[in-house]
């Protein structure tokens, strides 16, 4: 089966009659939206590993708060949304 240039292996023609109806364009569109979404996971994952390897919890505090906002807001400056 030929997808508009693209040749599938013979196995994975076995996938795509349901996907027929839909149309190709949307099957592929359904593949990249599937991988995004794959991605999305493993990076959100290491980024848990990464937070639960830096070492123990540590209570956030007022001035924790305080100097977050004061970045945040240094962050819009120049923006047309501000808080």
């Amino acid at each position: 089966m030929s997808l508009g240039g693209l040749a599938l292996p013979r196995p994975r023609n076995a996938l795509t009659p349901e996907h027929r109806s839909q149309g190709h364009s949307e099957y592929l569109r359904s593949l990249i939206r599937d991988a995004q979404k794959r991605l999305a996971k493993r990076e959100l994952e290491a980024k848990f590993r990464e937070a639960m390897e830096s070492g123990p919890a540590t209570p956030i505090t007022r001035e924790d708060w305080v100097a977050l906002r004061a970045e945040a807001i240094e962050g819009l400056a120049g923006e047309t949304i501000r808080p």
